[in-house]
């Protein structure tokens, strides 16, 4: 693909990342958040934060079906905004929610919302994710930049246990997104993704 087509790619992805804060800050301004607007932007930047996250896992897969060097560079990107929305659902809850009520939060995630511990591990998991995306920081990690983003994994993981025990009952999307996790996850078993690599490798020879 040209410059030109890379570059519309990454503007797209950019874009597509930003719609779903635009909705949201134009529903806040005109009062399109229904009778509980907390509870509607806290469902809003959950399931924002877990699509964009999903879809950045999706990126290596995608490029080992396809060859597309390009879509690993969306990686860096897609985790970001997934890491922005976390933040926003994070700071709702705590701020908005329970007025950075410390005490009652620790009582509700002992004891009786056991979904917020799942919640906050993925958001601690992201945290140094996000602080060393910065080039500069990424830079002098070297090599270990590598090995922490493997925390994406672990992060996802919980993001999906967080909605799983959020929906208590019907369970039916939820269980959607844990099976598509479980796909994207698949291929970075060593075997698999050997498999893709050597498949990728005989295409550039024979091509």
């Amino acid at each position: 693909m040209e410059r030109r087509g890379v570059a519309a790619l990454r503007a797209a992805t950019h874009a597509g990342a930003l719609v779903p804060l635009i909705v949201l800050v134009v529903q806040f301004a005109t009062d399109g958040l229904g009778a509980n607007p907390i509870e509607a932007i806290q469902i809003h930047t959950g399931k924002t934060a877990l699509n964009i996250l999903l879809v950045s896992l999706a990126c290596t897969p995608a490029y080992l079906l396809s060859g597309f060097a390009p879509l690993l560079s969306l990686r860096k990107p897609l985790g970001l905004y997934a890491f922005l929305y976390v933040g926003l659902h994070f700071a709702n809850l705590v701020a908005v929610d329970y007025g950075f009520n410390l005490t009652l939060i620790s009582r509700d995630a002992l004891f009786v919302k056991r979904f917020m511990l799942a919640g906050v591990g993925a958001f601690v998991l992201l945290l140094p994710l996000a602080i060393t995306s910065i080039d500069g920081l990424s830079g002098r990690l070297r090599g270990g930049w590598q090995y922490l983003r493997m925390l994406t994994y672990p992060a996802a993981v919980l993001a999906v246990v967080h909605f799983i025990w959020q929906a208590k009952i019907d369970l039916r999307l939820p269980l959607v997104y844990a099976g598509i996790l479980a796909a994207l996850l698949a291929f970075r078993v060593p075997p698999v993704s050997g498999f893709f690599r050597r498949r990728l490798e005989w295409r550039g020879r024979v091509s």
